[in-house]
């Protein structure tokens, strides 16, 4: 690769090639050349898929039953979060090698600062992250693209440009003709609201943003406007920030077939409890706040959440508000999905406090822990409570684990 500003830029975003079915490929070497989707049965919804199945129109968030409408030979294979999060984990590692600068923006997907490394690598930043690349590919089996540049949104921009396995640069020089023919929609933030409003004053493209002035589009768009000005430009101040605040964890479940009871609803709580709880205690966080989350079969979604007295981490204190909160909305309406989640994050040492007055308030706490051992050490199916029998059957769809951040949309 040849660029004139190639060794003297530090900024990379770096992004795993269709991660989810990327990580099923390397593990199911039968499927390489499949069109693979991944994702729950008819009812659910793509979670990720490979280029191939994208070369048949296929793409994240679209309905299972379409996708295999354009693609009825797709391999579909259930989501796997435990072992994406544990790949996603082993990158994330591979990337601070290069620089202990790494900004997590989900699960497959990083901003990384690799100014001042030279003397460490040896190398240039892109001579340094063309081996990590490289690393990558031959550590983990999955493949990546980077974007090089000398800010965050231009970084992020670039490597959109070559996937699969794409190395792209945006130099300061090249970076406002770059820009001038692309659409509003490539700055972060214009989403479809946005755009329409810019469209009405005849602003179609970033060339067109170029031609106002900051004053002029805070005075039509408030404190966004100062970002449309700046990233028309191809300036942005952000910085590569190490540490991101978890602001939620959540996991949802799409059913085989819309569920209208109580007793129906709530076991399917249970699983999903136990997977929040799991990934609260991983990231040594406890949640203020309970979420529930329903899609009627109607595709309408309800949101309710409570603040709890205390902050939690068990899946018992989880499902019961959460079920709380769902005897509520059972008055016959049939639903396709529920999903429980914990906000208003805030250290583990805050969880779930024992009371001096009543010690078998802290029983909750003690057998789960016990559990949670007996899994460690013998496998998460050593044991299984009586609430949650019956769920797996039932559910033939996609059970997924998020973050705020967690996505698979490349």
């Amino acid at each position: 690769m040849h660029h004139p500003e190639l060794h003297e830029l530090a900024i990379a975003h770096i992004d795993c090639d269709a991660f989810y079915a990327a990580v099923e490929k390397r593990d199911r070497p039968e499927l390489v050349d499949q069109p693979v989707v991944v994702g729950g049965a008819t009812r659910g919804v793509v979670a990720a898929c490979c280029y191939i199945a994208r070369s048949y129109g296929i793409h994240s968030a679209m309905p299972m039953f379409k996708a295999m409408r354009l693609c009825p030979h797709a391999v579909v294979v259930p989501p796997d979060m435990t072992k994406y999060s544990t790949v996603g984990r082993q990158v994330r590692e591979l990337m601070r090698v290069a620089t202990p600068l790494v900004e997590p923006i989900s699960i497959d997907e990083a901003f990384l600062d690799l100014t001042n490394t030279e003397r460490a690598h040896h190398a240039s930043p892109a001579v340094t992250l063309s081996r990590l690349a490289r690393r990558i590919q031959e550590e983990l089996g999955i493949t990546v693209s980077i974007g090089l540049s000398y800010n965050k949104f231009l970084a992020k921009v670039a490597s959109d440009l070559d996937k699969p396995r794409g190395f792209a640069v945006i130099g300061r020089a090249e970076a406002t003709t770059f820009l001038a023919p692309k659409p509003v929609s490539l700055i972060w933030g214009v989403g479809a609201a946005l755009k329409a409003k810019l469209a009405q004053r005849g602003i179609a493209t970033i060339g067109d943003l170029q031609q106002l002035d900051e004053a002029t589009l805070v005075r039509h768009y408030g404190v966004i406007g100062r970002r449309l000005a700046s990233f028309a430009h191809g300036e942005d101040e952000r910085t590569v920030e190490p540490v991101r605040p978890m602001k939620s964890i959540s996991a949802e479940t799409t059913f085989g077939s819309d569920l209208t009871g109580l007793a129906d609803l709530e076991r399917e709580l249970w699983p999903l409890a136990e997977a929040v709880s799991r990934r609260l205690k991983r990231a040594e966080r406890a949640a203020t706040v309970v979420t529930l989350k329903l899609k009627t079969a109607r595709f309408e979604i309800l949101t309710r959440r409570v603040t709890l007295p205390a902050p939690t981490q068990l899946a018992d204190q989880l499902w019961r508000t959460a079920r709380h909160l769902l005897a509520r909305e059972t008055d016959g309406t049939a639903y396709r999905l529920i999903g429980v989640g914990g906000e208003g994050l805030v250290t583990a040492l805050d969880a779930d406090p024992g009371d001096l007055f009543d010690p078998a308030r802290g029983a909750p706490a003690k057998v789960e822990r016990v559990i949670d051992d007996l899994r460690e050490r013998l496998g998460p199916d050593a044991i299984t409570k009586g609430r949650s029998f019956g769920a797996e059957k039932r559910v033939a769809a996609t059970r997924r684990l998020i973050d705020v951040d967690d996505a698979d949309d490349d």
